[in-house]
């Protein structure tokens, strides 16, 4: 067992008896997720680097659970052998990623209320911000240290070296905090459809879940993604088309600022490692 396993062993044994935990992957992040065999909470391990951001995860999670949003309800935090646990209860439902084109398409109008809800809480009682400085900052950081998952890129710009992709992003820096500045709200932070849990009877959105980029941001950076990771489902331009029409009528935005979403889904690859 090396030194990373063994850490995540030393918070999993802390966990309460009577229940197995069985691993169901990780995602961006690189943090290992277990579920309770019961499927009524999961685990989140991280260790190293990652511990302090798992808390952070934490604390933002406590936060939103206060709000009707569906946010899951955190029931246990442990730290144990230099790795941390996040444990939480689960939400209802099934990643809207998991849907189909055709179920996707009518729970669309529920999750977009849904951000729209997220997006419309007070910005002066959130105390996390995800600022755009912050987020270039961060992708600064990747890119320096040559960590940039090309997977995770637009295939448009996998043959573009990253930092040729950062510079083309802070020659827009300026732009886009005077944008920020006057459009802030509460942002999800990585609002793609497996983050967004849906009942598949009724296709109501029941909840929003991974919340560690949770923060004051602006908009687009939920929009963006959110756009981008549906077009994944729907292969015909003109359903993608019709939904994203709904999701700015929804959000009551009467003339979508392209650039600026580019932007945002540029930013997010590099920001990652």
């Amino acid at each position: 067992m090396n030194r990373s396993s063994s850490s995540w062993a030393a918070c999993l044994a802390r966990l309460p008896g009577g229940r197995q935990w069985l691993p169901v992957g990780s995602g961006e992040s690189g943090d290992h997720v277990f579920r309770r065999s019961d499927g009524e909470a999961y685990a989140k391990v991280a260790d190293g680097e990652r511990a302090p951001l798992l808390e952070a995860e934490r604390r933002r999670t406590q936060w939103l659970s206060a709000f009707d949003l569906g946010a899951p309800p955190v029931l246990d935090w442990i730290e144990a052998d230099g790795a941390a646990c996040l444990v939480t209860g689960a939400v209802r439902g099934v990643p809207a990623s998991d849907l189909d084109a055709p179920a996707l398409v009518r729970a669309w109008p529920s999750i977009a209320e849904r951000i729209k809800a997220l997006h419309a809480l007070p910005v002066r009682d959130c105390p996390f911000a995800r600022g755009l400085s912050a987020m270039v900052g961060r992708a600064e950081d990747v890119v320096a240290r040559g960590a940039v998952n090309p997977d995770f890129l637009d295939p448009e710009d996998r043959d573009t070296p990253p930092p040729v992709l950062l510079a083309r992003l802070q020659a827009e820096l300026p732009m886009r905090l005077d944008q920020e500045a006057g459009d802030l709200v509460v942002c999800h932070g990585d609002a793609c459809l497996p983050n967004i849990m849906v009942d598949p009877e009724t296709l109501r959105c029941t909840g929003l879940v991974d919340l560690g980029r949770l923060g004051t941001a602006d908009r687009h950076v939920d929009l963006a993604l959110l756009i981008a990771n549906a077009r994944e489902t729907w292969t015909g331009g003109d359903q993608a088309q019709a939904a994203r029409d709904r999701l700015f009528a929804i959000h009551a935005i009467e003339v979508p600022d392209q650039a600026r979403l580019d932007f945002y889904l540029r930013l997010d690859p590099l920001t990652w490692g």
